[in-house]
């Protein structure tokens, strides 16, 4: 089975989760011997910076990005297949719906531009309309990483028959001692630190947890942000909160060195249609506070990790105390997520996306 599967969102300024996801799953298939991905892409003059390069053979488009993303949107042109070749199935992975002659299905990361609409521009606003509309006329079934997000969809109108819930895999790096060291030398982290992952961006809510760790007013440990910059939740410097170290983007294997030497996670996300970055902390020992009543808590069932309300500073601050100060049930919480980040592989993964393609060609 030959699958065209878009992978424009790793050019993209802030690539985040939705390119990390359209990767990891494109790589799983690929080493599949039923299925064969050709990644698609818009003209480009170079390929993506490293940690955003799909690892599969793209074929490109003759327009630039823009021009492509509105075109297929408004003309429903070109179809991939001008730059693939024939395909028996084109997968679209967030960002724009491509058009293809193929079957098209699609998968739906999250629905926050309808909860959370002052969060995106007027013209992003414009655009994940479009998607939505086209996802719900073309893709023959659509996927979602979470029952929250499969919720989002149904409520939204997407039909419930045309749905299907396959939640992501987990891709970590196995740091060593010696790379833990590494990192925390390259930060001047020498307490015993919490670590924040994610673009920053309103809904992930820095802002909270950056009140949270005031209110906490530790002396004996650091708070540490990692992720780029993203957009609408510039902080003032001079409300930074003593002991909060700001790293900006670091390339995986730091991340997960952060993650392993860290004490604990806390990740209270407004919202999110899965939330890596809770799986990746519980796959790497590392146990996490996070968000109550989002897809995020569904990660961490089964007393995985700490749910709490996001919207409350002093419940995030408390989960925190938690697992800082009490060791035993730190460990409880280790044990738990690592058994728990198990069953998150990304084979798993796409074994039940194949099956989604064979319903679709059958």
């Amino acid at each position: 089975m030959r699958v065209a599967i878009p992978v424009e969102q790793c050019w993209h300024a802030v690539p985040g989760g939705t390119a990390r996801t359209t990767i990891d799953l494109a790589q799983a298939l690929d080493a599949r011997d039923d299925i064969e991905v050709i990644g698609v892409a818009a003209r480009h003059s170079s390929p993506p910076d490293e940690p955003w390069r799909p690892g599969v053979p793209v074929a490109h488009l003759p327009l630039p990005r823009l021009a492509l993303y509105e075109s297929w949107h408004a003309l429903r042109r070109p179809r991939v297949e001008r730059a693939t070749g024939p395909v028996d199935l084109c997968h679209v992975m967030g960002s724009a719906v491509a058009a293809s002659a193929a079957p098209i299905v699609a998968t739906v990361h999250d629905i926050a531009f309808r909860r959370h609409p002052s969060m995106f521009t007027r013209h992003g606003l414009r655009f994940f309309e479009r998607q939505l509309r086209l996802t719900i006329d073309d893709a023959a079934i659509v996927f979602v990483p979470s029952q929250a997000t499969l919720d989002d969809c149904v409520a939204n109108g997407v039909d419930a028959s045309r749905l299907r819930l396959v939640p992501w895999g987990v891709s970590v790096t196995d740091p060593s001692p010696e790379d833990v060291a590494r990192a925390r030398a390259t930060f001047g982290l020498e307490r015993d630190y919490v670590v924040m992952v994610g673009t920053i961006e309103p809904r992930k809510n820095l802002r909270g947890v950056l009140e949270a760790w005031r209110s906490l007013g530790r002396s004996d440990a650091d708070l540490v942000v990692v992720g780029p910059e993203g957009w609408g939740d510039e902080i003032d410097p001079a409300r930074v909160p003593d002991g909060v170290v700001r790293t900006g983007f670091v390339d995986a294997a730091t991340r997960d060195a952060l993650y392993r030497g860290a004490t604990a996670s806390v990740y209270p996300s407004l919202f999110e249609g899965f939330g890596l970055p809770v799986l990746e902390s519980i796959a790497l020992g590392c146990p996490v506070v996070t968000s109550s009543g989002t897809s995020t808590e569904e990660i961490v069932t089964g007393d995985a990790g700490i749910a709490v309300d996001p919207s409350d500073p002093s419940a995030i601050a408390g989960g925190l105390e938690r697992l800082l100060d009490d060791p035993d049930t730190r460990l409880g919480y280790v044990e738990r997520g690592l058994a728990r980040a198990a069953q998150y592989t990304w084979e798993r993964t796409a074994a039940q996306v194949v099956s989604g393609y064979e319903e679709v060609l059958s």
